[in-house]
Parts: C-alpha cells; structure tokens; sequence
C-alpha cells in the first residue's frame, strides 16, 4: 500500500533559512571588521553580559564550587564512557605504507588538527554533555589547542556545570560568548590568536548558518541545526514509550521535526492521541517548545510493511532513529541514513545524548544521506605521502608523461620526460601517444 500521512507538518527543517542568512552573513561581516571590540558588543546588545569574554582560571575555580558532588560524578560517568568510545574510535584508524609497486611506496599518515572551536549550547538549557562531546573528542583525537565557548548569562557569565565540564575535558581556552559572535571569535582567532581550523558543536539556526557561511574558510563537523528524533515503531511498540521519545526530543525548541513512522494504524492512533497530554504535562518553557514543534513540524507515517517504513526513514535521513520494532538485527542491515540508531524499547535518544558514549553531535537537515556524526576522525586529517626509487620512475614516468599529454598538459609531461632522461640516460622511451 501507499505511505499515508496521518500527520503532515506545515513546516520542514529549512524553513526560514532565508531570513537567518542574511542575518549571520551581516554579523560575520562586522565581527571580521570590529574584531573583539564588535563581539563585545553584541555580548551586551544580545546577551546584556558585560563581563570577561575570556574565562579566567579563577572563574573557572568558583564555577567548580557551585557545582554539586552528585553532578561532577554524573559528569564523570557520561566523560568516562564517551572518552572510551572515543578512544576506540582512534584504535580503529591506523597509519601505513605499502609497496604498491617494486620500489614504488604508498603511505596514509594521521595529523590532528592545530585548532578547534568547540561550540557549547547554553541559552534555553546548560547542555553540559555537549561539552564532553566535542572537548572530550577532540583531546583524544590530539588536538593541541581546544577553543571553547558558550554563551553567558547576564551578571553570571557561562553556566557554571558547563565551565566545570570544559575545565575536566581539557578545554585550552573558554570564551563567554554565544551565537554567531562566539562562532565568529573562534573563527577569526579572537581574544585567544588562534583561528580555529575546525569547528563544532550544536547549536540554533544562527550557530548552523554561521558555520556554514564559514565553511571552506574553516573546517566544520556537520550541520547540526535544530534536533531532530524520528521513531519506526511496529505492532510490538509500547505506545506510552513511543510518545514520551518523540515528546523527549520535541523539548528542544518550536523548530524540532519529530517524525513517527508505523506499519500500525492502531499504535498510530494511540501515539496520536498521547502526544497532547505528555506535552502539555512538561514544565511551561518545555511545553511551549515542545507543543510548537509538534504541531509545527510533527508527523505521523502509516506504512504497509517495514520495508515501506525503512525508505520513508531513509528519506527524512534523522538526526537520531529510534527502533521499536520486531527483528532489530534486520532493521539494523537496512537503514541507511541517520546521524546515530537506537536499536530497541530500552535505549532511547537521550540515553545518547547525555552519557552512554556515542557521541550527539550530529547530521540534520538530510546531511546524515553523506556524513555521519562527530568523530575522532573529524579532528584527524587523513594524509597521503609516497616515496619510489629512480628504478621505480622507468615506468611510472613514462605513463605520467603518455598521460598528461593525452589530456594537453605538456608541462606535467615534461617532469616525467626529464626525469627518464636524467636516471636512464641511454634509454628510450615512448612518451607520447
């Protein structure tokens, strides 16, 4: 049977973008121009924070004592599990040379980055996992200068957990910045003389837009915009379960798509008739968000069969995929787009997000169709070099030459035909065509 849409949204995760552009190009613009004294600005214009841009140790200090014991050991168990998957992540990239030819060798090395920007959510909530996240990442990946920023609180600064967090996972340098500024400082080397070769981190449609603005002239981890959750669910699902992840991630903010995707029409109904409730039972800035991106950017999928449900998930290409279907194995062989998989009823996206060890910095917007999420491997240039004997030029050169003149570049043709001329003087070869 066709896919029917029991619940179509008005809104999709592009929506707007226009209007952001033109903002962000402006303040990149002015912040390249103003420089530190610009970004200050707009510290107080935006945040109304007129304190220290640049974190000192002493600040730092008396964070660290306003930070209960309960959280620096929770803290310490989500930093503990993503540091070793992250280190696992390193153990499975290697270095090599191979002799590809008699004389004639190949070789991959790894160079991690100079440095990176890690940019640190801190306006609705103090996301203090994206911290261990990205910081974390970065350390293990050896990155010598780690940048870090979050926006500040007016007469507060930076969330003190969030300090805590940058200072424990080896931040180098902490920024009270936010939003575009803090994307910006990072980017331009202000306030530290570093420009960031890389950034990442999550952040709102302004962060997202900055970094993509941005890319080419730095680095960038993925497009991480506005979450995104969607759930493919079966006969077997809990409908309770489904509703309470889809409302879990829809907290975010009015403009995070959650999709639910179901080959059964009765869980879909019951899904359906939950979502108002638990939404409205949230705490009042929870609610607003959520209650706006569900009725915004919500959507319920009726599929025929699960293989009806896999294309339709592969289309959306989520951020975070749940699965609380029969045969998760199967369903693990066959989807193909998402930024991370949550396999069963018992794992859930904020279990990734906050501390099982998989990384939540991740694709949105169809980005994870190309891309998967943060990675050792995102701070680790992947380098070729060779290396071959003047035995090994008889007829790699001599190809090169034949080559380069079939496709009309004569001067590359000349760096092999001298080359044979200088190691085998008494030879001929054929060079061209």
């Amino acid at each position: 049977m066709a896919i029917e849409f029991l619940k179509k949204a008005n809104k999709n995760p592009k929506t707007g973008e226009e209007n952001v552009s033109r903002i962000v190009t402006e303040m990149l613009s002015a912040i390249e121009s103003g420089g530190e004294d610009k970004v200050r600005e707009y510290a107080k214009n935006l945040d109304n924070y007129t304190g220290n841009i640049v974190v000192t140790s002493e600040e730092i200090s008396a964070a660290a004592t306003k930070v209960p014991k309960q959280l620096k050991d929770d803290i310490r168990f989500a930093y503990d599990r993503v540091l070793t998957f992250a280190e696992k992540q390193l153990e499975s990239m290697t270095e090599f040379e191979y002799e590809i030819a008699p004389e004639l060798f190949c070789g991959q090395r790894l160079i991690p980055m100079e440095t990176t920007g890690c940019y640190v959510p801190g306006g609705r909530y103090a996301h203090v996992a994206s911290v261990i996240m990205s910081v974390t990442t970065a350390r293990v990946a050896g990155v010598k200068n780690i940048v870090a920023c979050s926006p500040p609180k007016p007469g507060v600064g930076v969330n003190p957990a969030i300090l805590y967090t940058m200072d424990l996972c080896g931040a180098d340098a902490i920024l009270a910045a936010g939003g575009v500024q803090g994307i910006a400082a990072m980017a331009f080397g202000l306030f530290t003389g570093s420009p960031a070769d890389i950034l990442v981190g999550p952040g709102n449609r302004f962060v997202t837009e900055a970094k993509r603005i941005l890319y080419g002239r730095v680095g960038i981890d993925l497009f991480a915009g506005p979450t995104e959750i969607a759930i493919i669910a079966d006969e077997t699902a809990d409908p309770r379960i489904v509703s309470i992840d889809l409302v879990g991630q829809a907290e975010h903010g009015p403009d995070s798509p959650a999709w639910f995707i179901t080959t059964s029409r009765e869980l879909a109904e019951q899904v359906a008739s939950r979502m108002p409730g638990l939404i409205a039972d949230l705490p009042k800035v929870q609610s607003q968000a959520a209650e706006a991106a569900w009725r915004d950017y919500g959507e319920i999928v009726l599929c025929g069969n699960r293989e009806e449900a896999a294309q339709q998930s592969d289309i959306y290409a989520a951020e975070h995929l749940e699965v609380q279907a029969d045969d998760l194995d199967w369903w693990l062989e066959r989807l193909r787009n998402y930024g991370s998989l949550f396999l069963g009823e018992e794992t859930t996206v904020a279990f990734g997000d906050k501390c099982s060890g998989t990384n939540h910095i991740l694709p949105t917007k169809g980005a994870s169709r190309y891309t998967g999420g943060l990675s050792v491997g995102k701070f680790i240039k992947t380098v070729t070099y060779q290396r071959m004997s003047r035995k090994a030029n008889r007829k790699v050169a001599a190809v090169t030459a034949r080559i380069s003149r079939l496709e009309g570049m004569e001067a590359h043709a000349r760096t092999g035909d001298e080359r044979l001329r200088k190691y085998f003087p008494s030879e001929t070869f054929q060079t061209k065509l």
